[in-house]
């Protein structure tokens, strides 16, 4: 599966400055800057996708220097030319083993399509978005600046995955403020993930599940074509039919969680 080795050009000049940014406040404490979700996998939607950045250092950063990171890469002091950036910063030990835990010094929110937002305690967000961007960075992320991601963020085990995407089917089912094209697209990349053990982009996902899955194919076309418009002129899924195909989703989770705990029980 081919990925870029190098960000899409309408990002560079931001994204060179971000780690400008990050340098500067972090100095000889940062590890890393790694870019990752859409834009390590290749389906980045200029108008449309985050910009998803993963920051390590050196737990002893002072933390002093967290808000004023915060601040430095807040928009618009510094523009985002994206839908928002979504960044997080993890110290180094901990990125550095499997774990099911949130574990970040710092979750930034920021940008015109993204409500502003700086944690600093991850015991205030559920910890399975974490896990399975930690996964998905393992295994696809960009290296923006220092060591490169095999040598600094170590993959959650596998059982710790899967329970963590049968939590993501669960938020993009009750939960609110999801688009209905990326509910079902995320759907698609959790089936090819339970099926591959691999992280496909939300579109390459969706075309799996089309050619496999005919009952849902009608729905994950038009998930597609919305996904290709900005996200204030998103397609209106019809909320059954997403609401059916996330209990299937559900279901093969589900089944997959049981296969994995027979081979290891």
């Amino acid at each position: 599966m081919s990925r870029p080795s190098l960000p899409p050009r309408e990002l560079r000049p931001y994204l060179d400055e971000l780690v400008h940014r990050t340098r500067a406040v972090c100095g000889p404490h940062l590890v890393s800057v790694l870019a990752v979700g859409s834009l390590a996998l290749g389906d980045y939607r200029h108008g449309r996708s985050d910009v998803d950045v993963t920051v390590v250092v050196d737990r002893s950063l002072p933390r002093r220097a967290l808000p004023e990171l915060a601040e430095a890469l807040a928009h618009p002091a510094l523009t985002c030319p994206a839908a928002g950036l979504e960044l997080v910063v993890y110290p180094a030990d901990f990125a550095a083993r499997p774990s099911g835990e949130a574990g970040y010094l710092l979750d930034l929110n920021t940008g015109p399509s993204l409500p502003e937002r700086a944690g600093y305690d991850p015991r205030e967000a559920p910890a399975f978005w974490y896990v399975l961007d930690r996964s998905l960075a393992h295994q696809a992320g960009l290296p923006l600046f220092g060591r490169p991601v095999r040598d600094v963020l170590a993959a959650p085990e596998r059982p710790t995955v899967l329970a963590a995407l049968r939590a993501s089917v669960r938020e993009h089912t009750e939960g609110e403020g999801h688009v209905a094209d990326n509910r079902v697209l995320n759907g698609c990349r959790c089936v090819v993930y339970c099926r591959t053990g691999h992280w496909f982009a939300k579109r390459r996902a969706a075309e799996v599940i089309a050619a496999s899955e005919e009952a849902f194919r009608p729905l994950v076309t038009d998930a597609l074509r919305s996904f290709d418009r900005p996200r204030e002129s998103a397609l209106t899924l019809p909320g059954a039919a997403v609401r059916g195909f996330l209990a299937w989703v559900a279901a093969r989770v589900d089944e997959t969680i049981e296969a994995e705990g027979r081979r290891t029980g």
